[in-house]
């Protein structure tokens, strides 16, 4: 009976530990919710304090921006209305400094003609004395010569002037684009539905428009989760489109984002998320680029030294050899100076894969079928992206195509063919089926081994090109100690 009163007793004894255990674990449970609960509490707060510091920043920013247009439209120009009976349309007015630059060049100018006219007056006297019209002395003779000196003196120092007053206007024309660029940015960055800085996906917080496109908004934003800048990519659906068309809309972007996103590499802008926003719309986010892209960088400087440009060309094929040592090949397909975004350290990044091709296993060396025919930029596709008569086949050629006139508008300030033409007009003259054979202005001066490189790229015959592996090795584009 002993026995059984201490089992009983031990049995009681665990009960109790048993229950105080469950009361402790209870208590821990909920010591760790109301902990969870108050480190959310602490995010919330922190993240929120964040986007508002942000968002403060970002207004003082815009406000900045727009002070700034006033100022700079004084001195630059204006977007003018005209009115002819019913029809408004808009027109460029130049500013004060502009209209006084270009008003000294016609008074520069003018002067000139005064010059030469008195100097060609003087040129016949000379001769009308060689024929014996002018009896007068050999002193006057000497006048004649010295006045024809002063006059020469004169249009040397006019045209030293005339050039100085170029370059400045040049200078003021570049700000001027500038300007209206930032003019645009500002018109759709107030006719955007997103520019009240709403954080979207409970994540992302906007801040200002970078830029607009066709069917999509880019804002830099800042990820509260990673805490880092970010660039959003809005894309908008066309409510009057229909379903079909939205779906096909949709499922381009799904593809290009699947594509996009299992690539890491150091010249390739990261993808790092996508999210439905609302019925017509949905967000990618990107790697944020604080500097220009390549076309920014082209409008300021239309022609780069040779150094910078190659240095430039060098990461993008060493981004496009990365695509082409994959299991699955990509083709970009749009490569062109919008495309290239660079980094605050000047890291050049490949981006928009929108247009991109994946070469599936079982394609041929001749490559896959152009299924996209009319897309892209025209001026850096190559030839046998026209063919009309059968559907092409494209490799990783395109690409090279496409480098190769980047690199040359990067060293010469236009494109190697239908530079002043447009899209349209390209693909009705044939330009680009037509462009057999590149050719180099004498200026400016360019290394043969940079002229080479180019050919090779804009080899006419697709069978003749080299590919992305092969155009990579080069020596041009490789830095290693001969």
């Amino acid at each position: 009976r002993a026995k059984v009163v201490a089992l009983e007793e031990d049995l009681r004894k665990s009960r109790q530990e048993a229950s105080n255990h469950q009361n402790l674990c209870h208590q821990l449970e909920k010591e760790l919710k109301d902990l969870k609960d108050c480190e959310k509490q602490i995010m919330q707060k922190r993240s929120k304090t964040i986007s508002d510091l942000l968002m403060s920043v970002s207004k003082a920013e815009r406000q900045e921006a727009r002070m700034k247009i006033r100022q700079d439209s004084l001195r630059l120009g204006n977007v003018g209305v005209i009115r002819a009976g019913t029809i408004i349309s808009e027109t460029w007015e130049d500013g004060q400094v502009l209209k006084d630059l270009n008003a000294y060049l016609k008074q520069l100018l003018e002067t000139k003609e005064a010059v030469e006219r008195q100097r060609k007056s003087l040129k016949k006297r000379q001769s009308d004395k060689g024929d014996g019209a002018d009896t007068e002395s050999g002193v006057h003779e000497e006048d004649l010569l010295i006045q024809d000196e002063i006059y020469k003196s004169r249009l040397a120092s006019l045209k030293r002037e005339e050039e100085v007053i170029l370059r400045e206007r040049d200078r003021y024309e570049l700000e001027k684009g500038r300007l209206i660029r930032e003019m645009k940015r500002i018109r759709d960055e107030d006719g955007s539905r997103f520019n009240n800085f709403p954080i979207l996906n409970s994540r992302y917080s906007l801040l200002n428009l970078l830029g607009k496109g066709g069917f999509s908004e880019v804002y830099k934003a800042y990820d509260l989760v990673e805490h880092r800048y970010v660039a959003c990519k809005l894309h908008g659906l066309n409510a009057q489109w229909s379903e079909e068309k939205k779906q096909s809309y949709i499922r381009h972007a799904i593809r290009e984002y699947n594509i996009h996103k299992t690539l890491v590499h150091h010249h390739i802008v990261r993808l790092w998320d996508i999210f439905e926003i609302d019925q017509n719309t949905f967000c990618t986010v990107l790697e944020y680029c604080s500097g220009r892209d390549l076309d920014a960088v082209l409008k300021a400087t239309p022609v780069l030294p040779e150094k910078e440009a190659k240095i430039i060309i060098v990461q993008i094929f060493q981004g496009l050899v990365y695509l082409n040592k994959r299991a699955q090949k990509i083709i970009h397909y749009d490569l062109k100076p919008g495309n290239v975004l660079f980094d605050e350290l000047g890291v050049a990044k490949v981006t928009d894969f929108g247009l991109s091709k994946i070469m599936e296993d079982d394609v041929g060396s001749q490559g896959m079928e152009l299924t996209s025919q009319g897309a892209g930029t025209y001026w850096y596709l190559p030839p046998e992206c026209f063919e009309l008569n059968k559907t092409p086949l494209i490799s990783s050629k395109v690409d090279v195509w496409s480098a190769g006139v980047l690199f040359y508008q990067m060293l010469f300030g236009r494109r190697p063919f239908g530079h002043d033409q447009t899209q349209e007009r390209i693909l009705r003259e044939d330009t680009i089926i037509k462009a057999r054979k590149v050719e180099f202005p004498s200026r400016p001066s360019v290394s043969n081994e940079a002229k080479d490189l180019i050919r090779r790229c804009l080899t006419y015959n697709q069978a003749e090109r080299p590919d992305v592996l092969t155009i990579a090795q080069d020596p041009y584009l490789t830095y290693s100690k001969r």
